[in-house]
């Protein structure tokens, strides 16, 4: 058996392995230890054809192919220095107030407790803030799992301003080219030159990181599909949703901040105008918003109308500006919008296509990979969402997809990222987005 005295024990929940099968290589020179009831919810989840289950799966693989390395009961080495045990036995709970034994949330729970008392400095790490609170109130350390998370409140918001002088401002106009003083500027990260003697004289470029400066706009910000922008976030997601050379586009921003609407607008141009994708692809995370209807009769193009009812609400308004005769159900019958769900985008490869993901907040870190990485030649993909709106238990707005996609990309130079702040739906949507 290992010698683990002087280690820290991180508990393990069942719901921290569900969201990241590698969560156990994740603590190095410590020891990881997995109650035996993890082990049965693994069981469990494991029958399942979504990310939970193909996560139990991956883990349920790992562990078996640790059994090589000796008995999982008395501890086996990890390649990254640390230790994973699976416990067997359940703690004995007498003494302990109200603590219902026979409900496996709790038994995970009392495995950590129970080494605490044994004198072991433990760490109790779930998704679960309910089981956080508890594990707090027991006196044991409680963590969220903190892999791929980032901190939203300096989420990259994809531009910033910088104040020049009156001339300055004029010169960018002229000669179409603004010399960046300022370090740490991102690939295509906008910049607004505001003069510092007028705050309406102004001017919008982005970062060329070939040329090292700034550059105007590429796009016409003109009429795109009816659709122009209201605001400078709006133009700048524009630019981003038109350029060809930018293969992943995020936009997030709350409810009424045009994400969707901007994306489809951009994507009917790009396809049915330009020709330059063969069609518009949509998909969002099927998770209800308040208890689930279950399920929904007939087949699957038919069960996803249900879910992708938003994207028909902002199709069926760009149609209706833009004054066409076809309707929504057209484009899908000529092949140039499909609606997937994402559990059929797995092991795709999709060439030469306008892929749009709304709702992305809803997504994990992996999912968001597995997703992105589905991108075939000529295939550009836009992610939207509201990372403070999310309805999975498991996430928030530090630990989701769409998140950890805008901080990892953002050095790259076929991503661009805008965060929308200003709410264009109308003014009952706007005081609704402040205050509710």
């Amino acid at each position: 058996m290992y010698n683990i005295s002087m280690r820290k024990i991180f508990v393990l929940d069942t719901n921290v392995i569900i969201h990241n099968a590698d969560a156990i290589n994740v603590f190095a020179d410590n020891e990881v230890v997995l109650p035996i009831d993890v082990i049965e919810e693994l069981d469990i989840f494991k029958k399942d054809s979504d990310e939970k289950g193909r996560n139990a799966r991956a883990a349920i693989r790992m562990l078996d192919d640790l059994r090589e390395r000796g008995k999982l009961g008395e501890g086996v080495p990890l390649e990254n220095g640390g230790v994973l045990r699976i416990i067997m036995h359940h703690p004995d709970t007498k003494g302990l107030l109200n603590i219902a034994p026979n409900e496996r949330d709790n038994r995970i729970l009392m495995v950590a407790y129970d080494l605490q008392q044994k004198g072991n400095k433990v760490v109790f790490v779930s998704k679960d803030i309910n089981a956080r609170v508890k594990a707090d109130a027991l006196g044991i350390k409680a963590v969220d799992f903190e892999k791929q998370k980032v901190d939203i409140e300096t989420l990259y918001s994809g531009w910033k301003e910088i104040m020049v002088s009156s001339r300055e401002v004029d010169t960018f106009y002229e000669r179409k080219f603004f010399n960046v003083k300022e370090n740490g500027m991102f690939p295509n990260q906008y910049v607004l030159l505001k003069d510092s003697a007028s705050d309406k004289h102004t001017a919008l470029g982005r970062f060329d990181v070939k040329q090292k400066g700034v550059v105007p706009l590429k796009s016409d910000q003109g009429d795109v599909w009816g659709i122009k922008p209201r605001n400078k976030e709006q133009a700048i997601a524009l630019d981003l949703l038109l350029d060809d050379n930018i293969k992943l586009v995020t936009l997030v921003g709350v409810a009424g901040t045009g994400k969707t609407l901007l994306a489809l607008a951009a994507g009917l141009k790009k396809t049915v105008d330009e020709h330059a994708y063969k069609r518009i692809l949509v998909s969002r995370p099927v998770i209800p918003m308040g208890k689930d209807i279950g399920y929904l009769p007939g087949t699957k193009e038919e069960k996803l109308v249900n879910w992708m009812q938003p994207i028909f609400d902002n199709l069926e308004y760009i149609l209706t500006i833009r004054k066409r005769k076809e309707h929504v159900d057209d484009l899908i019958e000529s092949d140039l919008l499909q609606l997937e769900a994402l559990t059929y985008m797995r092991g795709r490869s999709i060439p030469n296509q306008f892929i749009i993901i709304d709702e992305a907040q809803n997504l994990t870190p992996h999912e968001i990979k597995t997703v992105v990485s589905r991108a075939g030649n000529n295939t550009k993909m836009v992610l939207t969402g509201d990372p403070y709106q999310i309805d999975s238990p498991y996430l928030d707005s530090s630990s989701n997809g769409l998140s950890y996609a805008v901080e990892r990309m953002k050095g790259q130079e076929m991503f661009g990222h805008v965060t929308l702040t200003k709410n264009e739906r109308s003014g009952l949507a706007s005081v609704a987005a402040e205050l509710l």
